[in-house]
């Protein structure tokens, strides 16, 4: 029977009030037990100085797999996973083809036993994400599918979203929903407002994500049924969602590491890297994301990992939307949210995995006795520089890239594995 064990980390488990200097004693792939533990192991690690956490659950990711592997492809997206302590992800169904259908969920999972990082699917709303014909969702949730989600588009037809939802429920699924009006956004490619005025750009206006997050919040509140807001990136659409939580609304919702880090004056330097959607935004929507963060309005941080080729990214105004993410959330957070006392280093550990786990109904986010033994350590005060050549995925396009972070994963464990270590 495999056993490992850690010693003398500093235990940080949110889900169990957890933060002390203790071992732990994995075996079988599971939480054997915390504690003051011997040294009988098959392997003894070091973790003194470390932080041992709950492996984090990315509940946003592209892994462009199927038809588009020359971005992104199950086994080197959960490569990257690995190296940033991520043991649990979200799988987004803007593949081609589309995850619309049994067969395509269950080529997801076959290709995912292989992978360092466990990968769940999420299925689209409406076939092909056209919003014209809503999916057989019972059969897609047989296939093993545990979310829905047109993420990529909304879906226009408000219909076939509040079908969805209705539906969900019943079925065990969450609901995620890519909250922006197609005809506010019509055609932009950043924010809105004095940058895209400077650069001569179409800009893309904070509302079109504010009258979908209202949209959805309206529909939640309706029918009595939970709904899941993606990548927030709006002071507005922050207030909505705490005022809909506040109404008793079951509204969760994520925001991204980027919309904390960054604002659009990045978007001065030209470079695609730095455009996604949501764009990013002013520094009065910076804050309010960090506000959001810090009074549990935004429950958790996801990346929106969106892998595209240096081609792909080439010209500014052409390139597709998107930026990889999943290698540098847990130093982004640390840098940004935990270094500049802006939250605590538990409150950053809860977003990035106990609560998309919760979110999600998956069995993660734990360090509980019985529990998968998905762990990351990590060294909160080791400083690195982002160095795009040494990124474990196939693409490279990271806003992140040539800046110095503080705070490095060390060592990750999925299912009693090692499957990344820094060296």
């Amino acid at each position: 029977m495999h056993t490992c064990l850690l010693k003398n980390a500093r235990v940080i488990d949110p889900s169990q009030g957890i933060d002390r200097t203790a071992d732990i004693l994995v075996e079988a792939g599971k939480i054997k037990r915390i504690g003051e533990i011997g040294t009988e192991a098959e392997r003894v690690i070091d973790a003194s100085g470390l932080i041992a956490a709950p492996g984090l659950v990315d509940m946003h990711v592209h892994l462009r797999d199927p038809g588009q592997t020359q971005k992104e492809d199950i086994l080197s997206g959960c490569s990257a996973a690995a190296a940033g302590g991520v043991t649990s992800l979200l799988a987004m169904p803007n593949t081609s083809p589309t995850v619309d259908s049994g067969e395509t969920v269950r080529y997801i999972l076959q290709k995912a036993q292989a992978a360092k990082a466990r990968v769940y699917v999420a299925a689209s709303i409406t076939k092909g994400l056209k919003s014209e014909e809503l999916c057989n969702l019972q059969e897609l949730r047989d296939a093993g599918a545990i979310a829905l989600t047109d993420d990529g588009r909304p879906v226009v037809n408000t219909g076939f979203m509040a079908r969805a939802m209705a539906l969900a429920p019943a079925l065990s699924m969450k609901v995620v929903a890519h909250c922006e009006d197609l005809y506010l956004a019509d055609g932009g490619i950043i924010n809105e407002g004095e940058v895209s005025q400077k650069l001569g750009v179409k800009g893309i206006p904070a509302a079109a994500e504010d009258a979908g997050t209202a949209r959805e919040i309206a529909l939640a509140a309706a029918y009595g049924v939970p709904i899941h807001i993606c990548h927030v990136s709006t002071a507005a659409s922050v207030a909505l969602i705490r005022d809909a939580k506040r109404r008793g609304v079951m509204v969760t919702a994520e925001t991204a590491p980027h919309y904390f880090a960054f604002t659009q004056d990045a978007l001065l330097k030209r470079d695609a890297d730095y455009r996604m959607n949501p764009p990013l935004r002013t520094q009065c929507d910076r804050e309010a994301v960090i506000e959001g963060l810090l009074d549990g309005t935004l429950d958790a941080i996801a990346t929106d990992h969106a892998p595209h080729t240096p081609h792909d990214k080439a010209d500014f105004e052409k390139a597709p939307n998107g930026s990889i993410g999943m290698e540098t959330s847990l130093s982004a957070a640390l840098t940004f949210l935990v270094h500049t006392g802006r939250l605590k280093l538990g409150e950053v550990i809860d977003k990035m995995s106990c609560a998309p786990a919760r979110i999600l109904g998956i069995d993660a986010g734990t360090l509980k006795t019985g529990a998968p033994a998905d762990i990351v350590l990590f060294d909160p005060e080791e400083r690195y520089t982002v160095d795009i050549a040494k990124l474990h995925g196939k693409s490279k396009n990271t806003p992140f890239k040539g800046m110095e972070l503080k705070g490095k994963v060390k060592t990750t464990i999925c299912g009693g594995i090692v499957v990344y270590e820094d060296k």
